[in-house]
């Protein structure tokens, strides 16, 4: 549990020094289930980036993005992981005044306190990838709901690499 609160101190700094950290634009609070059958508890920081990335001619889709940093808790697997990882989300009718559905996905890096899960399953090395895919509704007031499904994988770089995968319910209060 130290090194996760030292990994996730330093992570936290290494961002301050990022323009667009300055303003945090979310917490987002999230419960799900492993495929080992586990719950995962997961608290994280959003940080939108400054504009969108592109927008249709008609204005009804626009492509942007935000950086997530979380702390994740893998509840029967005792261990807990640090993530940061850049989505881009698509939001279909952004500008309708009420809610937004989207669609996200990222590419980032994890860094799990254990290697051995629990006698359960070895994903051979502390880093990971995270790889997330999730969809839901952004609402005016700015919180969000959705699901999300998660992928966990050190992609070889260390055998064993049996990975761990979660499908995770979350609300994300925005500011």
């Amino acid at each position: 549990m130290r090194k996760s609160g030292l990994m996730l101190s330093s992570m936290l700094s290494v961002m301050a020094f990022s323009s667009s950290a300055w303003a945090l634009d979310g917490l987002t609070f999230e419960v799900g289930e492993t495929n080992e059958s586990t719950d995962a508890y997961r608290i994280a920081a959003q940080f939108d980036f400054a504009s969108p990335l592109w927008r249709s001619d008609g204005g009804a889709v626009a492509l942007g993005g935000y950086w997530d940093a979380g702390f994740t808790h893998w509840g029967g697997l005792d261990t807990d992981s640090i993530s940061l990882t850049p989505m881009f989300r698509l939001d279909f009718y952004p500008d309708n005044g009420g809610m937004t559905p989207f669609l996200e996905a990222g590419i980032g890096a994890a860094v799990f306190s254990e290697t051995d899960l629990n006698d359960r399953r070895d994903i051979g090395s502390n880093f990971q990838f995270e790889d997330r895919i999730g969809a839901g509704l952004r609402f005016a007031s700015g919180s969000e709901l959705g699901l999300r499904y998660y992928h966990y994988s050190n992609a070889g770089i260390k055998q064993p690499n049996q990975g761990i995968n979660k499908t995770a319910l979350y609300y994300r209060l925005g500011f």
